[in-house]
């Protein structure tokens, strides 16, 4: 075996093993040795040419994304009907996509002149590789290693400086512990040193208990994906979501993302009504995952919606903002994609970004304000963050809706969990997780998992939930601070590199 097909090899295993400890229960810690292992065969390869060090880091990161989002298979092929070449491929080629950034982050290896100050340099480009994902034809950063740093040495920094800090940090450590073997001493000071000042970080809080807890229902319905578009099936699931709704008063009880998977007009009669009569009664606030309609150029769209309904108040309405792109919205070009494998209601209109957090409205006590997202849109802990902090109330509480039941048995509920505790630490606030298959939970303000009803069990957890008040320096300051430290970085790093 040549060299170069034995490097590759090599990439592809640690890529593979990197994506799978993201989910042992200390991913975050043990990512990062794993990374130093990266950084041992990408620099062994210093003399190659850009292309092939491109190439050699597009190889370990389509292992990544291979292992860490091959449940896209069960969605395109087990649910969607593709054939199994066809979902293979997909999967690929969106992991190759996704990869590139991961790729393109490497190539600091042979453009900045090695020193000790590099591991600054490589945490920057990798920094501003993962913003541009999640920026880039609406963005896709799932898979980060800013939500694995949640279960690693740096979820304190994130409601100080964001997820993005925490990928910086894994990253400079990863390469500090592989220049170890140079300089041994002060490596490990080093790392010693930013570890602790990163844990002292936690004693610092910033948001408050306001108001007597809330109690809360969510419901989980556990209903299969294929049945979404059985019109008996849908029937049944609307009468069981509409009999545990009105089966026990609470302060806010939720039902998942498209609970109600008909169209708003479509639903039985009486049905919103019905439900509105039982929030005047039991004082309820409730929330409805549905299919909403909203008028556009060519006629009335859909639009992927959570509807709240408040005791003896109009109804309230939240438009999914970030769409899934193929899923919810197809990109310009693409529209013989949907008709050629018969996707249903896969072009939704887009929702404001500036909408309204939902007002929990209790008897005799202060209303509790909470910031819906729907599914794939606590991805993006910047434009929360960015809400919260425009918000014309203040937010006390995070929700999000979402159906899993698209990518069957697989870590895609563990991943996605990861990813709301990220949200609840960055903004310091508690976080409501109603799902229809898991992982149905109740986070802490620190995103410690409180409560959670098992995976794939139709059920409801019931308790009791404080609401929060206040603002982290991430809600406040966003993303700015580490973008602007990383581009100064390779700033300075270009200059050097011109100079000498």
């Amino acid at each position: 075996m040549s060299s170069k097909i034995f490097s590759v090899c090599i990439l592809f295993v640690l890529g593979a093993t990197l994506a799978a400890i993201a989910e042992l229960p200390y991913g975050g810690w043990l990512q990062i040795p794993v990374l130093s292992l990266l950084w041992w065969r990408l620099d062994d390869q210093r003399s190659t040419s850009f292309k092939k060090q491109f190439l050699l880091g597009l190889s370990f990161g389509i292992a990544y994304f291979v292992v860490g989002l091959w449940w896209l298979y069960i969605s395109l092929h087990d649910v969607g009907g593709m054939s199994a070449p066809l979902a293979c491929m997909g999967v690929f080629l969106l992991s190759a996509y996704v990869a590139l950034y991961f790729s393109l982050a490497t190539l600091a290896i042979p453009l900045f002149k090695k020193n000790r100050l590099f591991g600054l340099l490589l945490a920057a480009s990798w920094v501003l590789a993962e913003f541009l994902r999640g920026y880039i034809f609406t963005g896709f950063p799932w898979m980060g290693f800013a939500e694995t740093q949640f279960n690693g040495p740096f979820a304190p920094v994130a409601p100080f400086f964001g997820g993005l800090a925490c990928t910086f940090l894994a990253i400079w450590t990863s390469w500090e512990i592989y220049q170890a073997r140079k300089h041994v001493v002060s490596s490990m000071l080093l790392i010693l040193t930013v570890i602790g000042i990163s844990q002292c970080a936690g004693f610092f809080t910033f948001t408050k208990p306001v108001g007597e807890p809330i109690s809360v229902r969510l419901i989980q319905g556990n209903f299969e994906q294929s049945l979404k578009f059985n019109p008996q099936a849908i029937s049944k699931q609307i009468d069981f979501y509409a009999g545990e709704i009105t089966k026990e008063a609470a302060n806010l009880i939720i039902i998942p993302e498209t609970a109600f998977p008909w169209p708003l007009p479509n639903l039985p009669i009486g049905l919103l009504n019905y439900l509105q009569d039982f929030s005047n009664k039991s004082s309820s606030n409730i929330l409805l995952g549905l299919i909403g309609e909203v008028p556009g150029e060519d006629g009335m769209q859909y639009s992927n919606r959570a509807t709240g309904l408040s005791p003896n108040a109009l109804p309230y309405q939240y438009d999914k903002a970030h769409l899934v792109p193929f899923g919810e919205f197809i990109p310009p070009g693409f529209q013989w994609f949907v008709k050629a494998f018969h996707v249903p209601m896969s072009d939704f209109a887009r929702g404001k970004l500036d909408q309204s957090p939902f007002t929990i409205v209790r008897k005799d006590q202060e209303d509790i304000h909470a910031a819906i997202t729907i599914c794939y849109e606590d991805v993006f802990g910047s434009e929360l963050a960015s809400r919260i902090q425009h918000s014309d109330k203040p937010v006390n509480l995070l929700i999000n809706m979402t159906n899993l039941a698209w990518f069957g048995e697989s870590q895609a509920s563990t991943q996605q969990l990861r990813l709301s505790q990220l949200r609840s630490l960055e903004t310091g606030l508690p976080a409501l997780r109603a799902t229809n298959t898991g992982i149905t939970a109740v986070l802490g303000p620190d995103g410690k998992v409180l409560k959670a009803l098992p995976e794939f069990a139709q059920t409801t957890l019931s308790t009791q939930v404080q609401a929060y008040s206040g603002k982290t320096p991430y809600v406040i300051w966003g993303n700015l601070p580490i973008l602007g430290i990383s581009c100064l970085l390779l700033l300075w790093g270009l200059i050097q590199r011109r100079r000498f």
